[in-house]
């Protein structure tokens, strides 16, 4: 038995009349009536009760018609379905992101695919670091990365969103807390919260390199893997910190952020995905994202 038989018989079936029906399918009324007597004996009943005057279905034969509409109507689901998901405009996405851009651009963005791709479902994980991306992108936990580079790796294709400016948060009461502006030197004597160290966080090797360049190493108190805990840290007067603009949309009280002098100075928050991932899905989510960073 073949689809198209279980489509011969419906189009028979639905009509009544085997004339219309090879109409209906734009075939000869010989081979259709030769398709539906194949199929009967194959099934061993009769479908149909013919007369010279009329075609009427057999008790056996309305019962495969209503499976024979199920079947086909999920083969065409399915080819649907599969058109869609080739297209990318249906499926499931999983997109990791750094602390920095959990608060602020994250739920912007699967709004905004919700908008744009309505059929693929969209699951999130936030306050994720860097290289632990990297390595959920390898296990396959995560489709798309929102992270900041460096990426060294061949076989990821990194692709930049915007770049975002440093700032200072600084313990509300904190001298340095009514100032336009702070430099790096006027942190020299402070301490600092910082998120982890030894390759496991790129903020870490940023804030390192910024106070190298001022001519000091930065006094660590409190090494943290997560945003909302350094500026947490910082709101209880443990220390200061430097972090990206994005992370000022995480209104704790206590918290003050001062722009970092010079402008200049920041960090790039980038879009990562491995290469034999480049679906059509991902390519939509993309367009969607820079679509969404240019507004």
């Amino acid at each position: 038995m073949e689809l198209r038989h279980l489509r011969y018989f419906r189009a028979v079936g639905e009509e009544l009349h085997f004339g219309r029906a090879a109409e209906r399918l734009h075939i000869a009324q010989p081979p259709l009536s030769q398709q539906i007597r194949q199929l009967e004996r194959e099934l061993g009943v009769e479908l149909f009760t013919r007369t010279t005057r009329s075609v009427e279905l057999t008790p056996a034969g309305r019962t495969f018609l209503q499976r024979a509409i199920e079947i086909l109507g999920a083969v065409d689901d399915a080819g649907l379905e599969a058109r869609r998901i080739a297209a990318g405009v249906e499926g499931r996405v999983a997109i990791g992101c750094v602390g920095s851009a959990t608060y602020s651009l994250l739920p912007e963005l699967v709004r905004a695919l919700g908008e744009s791709l309505p059929g693929v479902e969209v699951s999130v994980r936030g306050e994720m670091l860097a290289p632990a991306q990297i390595d959920a992108l390898e296990a396959g936990a995560i489709d798309l990365a929102l992270l900041r580079p460096p990426v060294s790796r061949d076989d990821i294709t990194v692709e930049t969103v915007r770049r975002d400016r440093l700032l200072v948060a600084l313990p509300a009461c904190h001298r340095l807390a009514e100032r336009a502006e702070v430099t790096a030197t006027d942190l020299r004597n402070e301490d600092f919260v910082v998120h982890v160290g030894h390759g496991r966080s790129v903020m870490s090797s940023l804030v390192t390199g910024i106070c190298a360049d001022a001519g000091f190493t930065p006094r660590i108190r409190q090494e943290v893997s997560e945003t909302s805990t350094l500026v947490t840290l910082v709101a209880a007067g443990l220390g200061v910190a430097i972090v990206p603009d994005p992370t000022a949309a995480l209104d704790i009280a206590g918290v003050r952020y001062v722009p970092l002098a010079p402008a200049t100075l920041g960090v790039d928050l980038v879009a990562a995905h491995l290469q034999t991932h480049g679906s059509e899905l991902i390519t939509n989510v993309l367009e969607v994202l820079r679509d969404f960073s240019r507004r």
